[in-house]
């Protein structure tokens, strides 16, 4: 290992000096009439077989740390000998003692996996926890041989434009290794899992490759590869080593993940709620519930209240802030700051445990300036029954028009009005007098209760 190290390190100080000398750094001015050098075919060719040294000692030192991984199960036959379960993928050693980090949806249901070494060797594997929330398992072999193992580094100081080296076994091509560039950071909205915040690359990722690890320069890994984007190539994502290493802690200490838990209904900050809130689009996270008795509402935040950072980390979208609180935990006392009434406000808040069931609002769609088409009604036990109300705090929606903004804005008759432009109303009455308030070409902030959840839209009120 060591000289294995020092034989990347001297390949990469050659490379330095070549970069350096060979005109792709900048060098000094040359002194006039001095004599300089003449570049030649040789120097090009030292620069590309240093780099080639650099990447296949880094190549040499990981590989050993891969493996090829096969759910097993116990089919309902005498003697319950195990069988392979379709589909394999791919994991990397962390440690000596045997544990290994790969996908949740490359052991899926399974307890127990058939695990191959690089030289082949074939061992019993227990999965000790699964994560479906980040995609995360973790697997322990048991041997009495050394070994190879990779270290988790720190994907935070992952840059856009760097190096990374994805490793796995595609079509049961055992550590097949792609090079290619950290492409982004931060990605969010793949729909792959909960918690997202892939690192994307455009190193080669195949079916074979999930639970793979990607690794930098040092060999160091800073991400588990875990999905491709079919449509496209050059196109993969791994789950960040940053989010891997707080997952598998839990995992391996306590066989599961306990995450913490704010109670609210959040929803993205569009243009059209940032004015209305006073701030920018995408500027912190709306909440549009606050549940009783839950961490958020005993310690002071309200509906309306726009989040903009937790424990001192900026957070621009629904999945962020479940994030950032998630990885707090249960019982973690958190700044939370926010914007009230256009005014910053830092609160102290107390976490619990996560509920199992995540809230989160969708905003409807945007639609054209139309009259606003929707009928209002007082709420009566009969459309308590009718609608399946869980509140009875605001106006009924008994109508909405084909064709009208509302319409098109996604409401539907059942819906619960309980704002208009943060008012609360309480009767058809009530909502009558806060339309006629606003002037025609101003808009409309609802707040709108749908079963159990609850957001903010924004109409244009185009008058009579």
């Amino acid at each position: 290992m060591a000289t294995v190290m020092r034989r990347t390190t001297s390949a990469l100080v050659v490379l330095f000096v070549l970069l350096s000398g060979g005109g792709l750094l900048p060098s000094p001015t040359p002194v006039r009439g001095a004599v300089v050098p003449e570049a030649s075919g040789a120097r090009g060719l030292q620069l590309l077989e240093a780099i080639e040294v650099a990447i296949t000692d880094l190549a040499e030192r990981v590989t050993p740390s891969v493996v090829n991984i096969a759910p097993l199960s116990k089919p309902a036959r005498p003697k319950g000998q195990l069988r392979n379960l379709r589909g394999t993928g791919s994991g990397v050693i962390i440690d000596a003692d045997g544990h290994i980090v790969t996908n949740h949806h490359v052991v899926g249901t399974a307890d127990v996996v058939e695990v191959r070494l690089a030289d082949g060797t074939k061992l019993t594997g227990t999965v000790i926890g699964k994560d479906p929330d980040t995609d995360l398992a973790v697997i322990k072999i048991s041997t009495e041989r050394v070994l190879r193992s990779a270290p988790l580094g720190d994907s935070d100081q992952v840059k856009v434009g760097q190096w990374a080296l994805a490793v796995g076994n595609p079509f049961g091509l055992d550590r097949t290794v792609t090079l290619g560039v950290i492409s982004g950071v931060g990605r969010e909205n793949i729909k792959l899992s909960r918690y997202e915040n892939f690192i994307q690359t455009d190193s080669s990722i195949f079916p074979g490759n999930s639970g793979g690890p990607l690794f930098n320069l040092r060999g160091e890994v800073i991400g588990i590869n875990t999905a491709i984007m079919n449509s496209v190539q050059g196109i993969g994502f791994a789950i960040p080593s940053s989010m891997v290493k707080q997952v598998v802690h839990q995992l391996m200490t306590e066989g599961k993940v306990v995450r913490g838990w704010l109670g609210v209904g959040i929803q993205q900050v569009t243009e059209d709620l940032g004015k209305k809130f006073g701030v920018k689009e995408g500027e912190g996270v709306l909440v549009n519930e606050v549940f009783e008795n839950d961490p958020a509402a005993l310690g002071g935040i309200r509906p309306g209240d726009i989040i903009t950072k937790v424990d001192g980390k900026p957070v621009t979208t629904p999945n962020s802030l479940s994030r950032v609180v998630a990885g707090l935990g249960p019982g973690a006392t958190t700044p939370i700051e926010i914007i009230r009434d256009r005014e910053r406000v830092e609160l102290l808040v107390s976490l619990t445990a996560r509920r199992e069931t995540p809230v989160v609002a969708s905003l409807p769609p945007s639609g054209a300036e139309e009259k606003l088409g929707l009928q209002v009604e007082d709420v009566t036990p009969d459309l308590v029954d009718k609608f399946k109300l869980s509140a009875k705090q605001g106006v009924v929606i008994s109508q909405v028009d084909p064709g009208s903004l509302a319409r098109a804005e996604g409401l539907q008759a059942g819906d619960l009005i309980t704002e208009v432009n943060r008012k609360d109303v309480a009767s058809a009455r009530e909502f009558a007098e806060a339309i006629e308030a606003v002037e025609r070409g101003d808009t409309l902030l609802l707040r709108i209760l749908r079963e159990s959840r609850a957001f903010y839209v924004v109409l244009k009120h185009s008058g009579p």
